[in-house]
């Protein structure tokens, strides 16, 4: 009798998954022309000698052009340039993210405010944050050298420098992008239960040990998402470089991004730069399945 009653429970369950693959079929076909598609053109194009001189496949050269791009020095340059940027970008914007996160989590009035306030250079376009950028920070007009010229400081070529443009990107990065921070790691701290923390104040635990030990460990899935999702972005960065700098003084801001732009539309070697497009989704993607499968590891 049991088994009876559970076969129409069984048949009215396939129905219903068959029924939800019908209803995902068009979104599905649609992520697979917008994601997978350009992913296995890039790939394929990759695996021949295409350049915009001669744009054809005739020529499969397997692995060649993975090959050139390992072995280019300035490719390797550029990504462990790219490699500093992000860990000096997310880090510095996690610190300062969490920091003011923390802050606002103990604040009731006025947090609408502070909200706006904070989102403003979020909703800005990269394209428009580097060209005011590149106004305040011009050696001579620019706004800010201005400023330190009041206090006795001496003008700063804060893109014409070596030394000084790669911090000066990543400055303005992270006035851009700190807010995104602080949302999602504002978001995380306002949704943990109180009664742990009513336990520990009970048992005479401090501030600092209650972040410790309840607010970190509780934080820690949220934490790893927002890293893993501002490493992704700071990977791909682009709209700054091109408008700041152009991978510029020299090569010192010449981020991994910004050369595969120049290796396809500049040396118009398209199958090289797809191959360093795949070596870099690869790196991404492989970081994403680790920091998912910790993840799990954590549940």
């Amino acid at each position: 009798m049991m088994v009876r009653m559970g076969q129409p429970s069984n048949a009215a369950d396939r129905r219903d998954r068959r029924f939800g693959y019908a209803l995902a079929a068009p979104s599905l076909t649609v992520l697979f022309l917008i994601i997978l598609f350009p992913v296995l053109s890039a790939l394929f194009t990759s695996l021949h000698e295409y350049t915009l001189i001669a744009p054809n496949f005739d020529t499969f050269t397997g692995f060649a052009n993975f090959k050139a791009a390992l072995g280019d020095a300035e490719f390797r340059h550029s990504a462990g340039l790219t490699l500093r940027f992000v860990i000096g970008v997310v880090l510095l914007e996690f610190v300062i993210g969490f920091g003011v996160a923390l802050m606002l989590n103990k604040v009731e009035r006025f947090k609408p405010v502070y909200y706006a306030i904070l989102l403003c250079p979020l909703l800005m376009n990269p394209v428009i944050v580097g060209l005011i950028w590149r106004m305040f920070l011009h050696p001579n007009l620019g706004i800010v050298n201005y400023l330190l010229s009041t206090v006795g400081i001496s003008p700063v070529n804060w893109l014409g420098d070596t030394k000084v443009a790669i911090w000066t990107v990543i400055l303005v990065d992270i006035w851009h992008q700190v807010s995104f921070m602080i949302v999602l790691l504002l978001a995380g701290l306002s949704s943990l239960p109180k009664e742990p923390y009513e336990a520990a104040r009970v048992d005479g635990a401090n501030a600092f040990q209650c972040f410790v030990h309840i607010t970190l460990p509780m934080m820690r899935t949220v934490i790893i998402v927002t890293l893993l999702i501002r490493f992704i972005f700071a990977v791909k960065t682009y709209d700054l470089i091109y408008i700041m700098t152009r991978g510029g003084p020299g090569v010192s801001t010449d981020l991994v991004s910004y050369f595969i732009y120049r290796t396809a539309f500049v040396s118009l070697n398209i199958g090289e730069a797809s191959a360093m497009s795949i070596l870099l989704l690869t790196a991404i993607l492989a970081l994403t399945a680790y920091l998912y499968r910790y993840m799990r590891s954590l549940n």
